[in-house]
């Protein structure tokens, strides 16, 4: 394995921010006498803000508009991670030390408006690891499509073949696969299906176990 550079999403993969996302939207459910529909919700994971109004209302338009919706969603959800720092996955402290350590470039590639993950990244003190970001609203097509990975590339000035991708989500993957990046896949809430396993991309438990297996391809290398 050749890589010169390693991209990294971030919710879900870098912070444990689904579940708080989730928490939130399923309390705006009960405050506006909705029925919260995990596997409904489940589909805006990986997605930009496009994507996960296409995903919410493609179940919820029979009960209500967006707008009202995301407002009661948001209003539960801005306040914590504005203000308070969201956990960091096991493994991410370790990896991106080593990265470090061995001077390898790293980005964040996220779907997450550009602002607020220079908030969750600060909070969580792990932003200064990180050489840029780069955000769904910079982009005109949202993951899966690979647009995203390519732009953290560009940035970085890497060949997106010669970059490691890091993702949770099935759509992350199919973004960065798309992108021709080498891929490591850590599932958060959302556990990959057969089609995903197909394309034959690294799934790992944890980001543990991504650096111990990167260490040992460095000595064997």
């Amino acid at each position: 394995m050749s890589y010169q550079a390693a991209i990294f999403d971030m919710d879900g993969l870098l912070l444990d921010t689904e579940r708080v996302c989730m928490q939130a939207f399923e309390q705006a459910c009960v405050q506006l006498s909705l029925p919260f529909v995990k596997s409904a919700y489940l589909k805006i994971i990986g997605r930009n803000a496009k994507g996960i109004e296409e995903a919410i209302m493609s179940h919820y338009a029979q009960y209500i508009e967006y707008a009202p919706l995301r407002k009661a969603w948001m209003d539960g959800y801005w306040p914590v991670v504005e203000n308070h720092a969201i956990p960091v996955k096991s493994g991410v402290i370790d990896l991106l030390e080593w990265f470090k350590a061995q001077n390898i470039p790293v980005a964040v590639a996220t779907s997450t408006h550009n602002k607020l993950a220079a908030t969750k990244l600060r909070l969580a003190k792990i932003d200064h690891y990180f050489e840029h970001i780069s955000s769904g609203c910079e982009v005109t097509h949202g993951k899966p499509h690979p647009e995203i990975f390519l732009l953290a590339a560009k940035r970085l000035n890497v060949p997106a073949e010669q970059c490691l991708a890091f993702e949770d989500s099935s759509n992350g993957v199919l973004s960065a696969l798309a992108a021709k990046m080498q891929v490591y896949q850590v599932p958060d809430l959302v556990i990959p299906d057969q089609e995903i396993i197909a394309l034959g991309h690294q799934i790992q438990p944890s980001l543990d176990v991504v650096l111990t297996q990167l260490k040992h391809q460095k000595k064997a290398d």
